[in-house]
């Protein structure tokens, strides 16, 4: 049995979960609502404030199923009380970042600035002009729109200019002169 697919998700008060019998699951919570309809081989069941998800059999779609549905559903749950949220740094000489409505503009060495639009389900903080942090209730749109911003300008392993995570660590390598 997966230890991942057996563990219970609790819900915490305020969070309303609707499950139908096509598998298809709604979660509401201070934040906003998530929907989403998972694979119909994994049985979702709701006791009280607590959520278990289980598998028929020990079929290899089950059994990959199983602890991929289990963490769907808890990150819904999570995302409709606390959200996500990625901290992205700019980092280079005169490279920066700046939020002009709903747009996230970026100087990152080009000879254009790079905007950036903010799409539904995701907000932008721009606290100082090397930070960018990413927030929403959906971890996958979070991520997703993270990882897009990051391939305006990926860091380079020579001086480490780019846009990176914050928990990110660059391989430094040598230049030219180091070959000596």
């Amino acid at each position: 049995m997966s230890r991942i697919g057996r563990a219970p998700i609790a819900v915490p008060a305020g969070v309303e979960i609707k499950i139908d019998g096509s598998n298809h699951i709604t979660v509401k919570g201070p934040k906003g609502t998530l929907e989403r309809t998972l694979v119909p081989q994994i049985k979702v069941e709701q006791d009280g404030a607590v959520v278990h998800v289980t598998r028929p059999d020990d079929s290899k779609l089950s059994r990959s199923m199983h602890g991929l549905t289990r963490t769907l559903v808890a990150n819904m749950v999570e995302g409709v009380t606390n959200g996500f949220s990625k901290t992205l740094e700019v980092n280079g000489v005169d490279y920066r970042a700046s939020k002009e409505g709903k747009k996230l503009v970026l100087n990152i060495g080009y000879s254009h600035q790079v905007d950036v639009e903010e799409i539904d389900g995701i907000t932008i903080d721009v606290p100082n002009p090397n930070t960018v942090v990413i927030n929403g209730i959906d971890k996958q749109k979070v991520g997703q729109f993270a990882a897009d911003v990051r391939n305006k300008r990926p860091p380079e392993p020579y001086k480490g200019k780019g846009i990176k995570y914050s928990y990110e660590v660059i391989r430094r390598k040598e230049g030219k002169t180091g070959a000596k």
